[in-house]
């Protein structure tokens, strides 16, 4: 039995956020974060960016609830990093 380790889980996240929606010919594969920042935070932007993550990289669906979350790190002067924590490991999302 083949056994996803917490690194290729890393990495399949890692590629999902350096993949622009659309960059798979016919697949809606990948990441909009310009967008989703361009939106009221109450419209729910933040939960759909993360079920989409899920439904694009279906291992996360076999992870406990909570084990996918989105943080913004306030930087000085006015920037808003955003970073995925997956079971504990966080990854940047990368500012294109």
């Amino acid at each position: 039995m083949a056994t996803i380790t917490g690194n290729e889980i890393q990495g399949m996240v890692g590629h999902w956020l350096k993949t622009p929606v659309g960059a798979y010919l016919g697949s809606g594969y990948g990441q909009d974060a310009k967008a989703m920042l361009q939106l009221p935070q109450s419209d729910g932007a933040p939960d759909a960016f993360l079920q989409k993550l899920r439904t694009d990289v279906a291992v996360l669906q076999a992870l406990p609830a909570g084990s996918v979350n989105l943080y913004g790190v306030q930087t000085p002067p006015d920037r808003l990093d955003l970073v995925i924590e997956v079971a504990g490991q966080a990854i940047e999302v990368p500012r294109a």
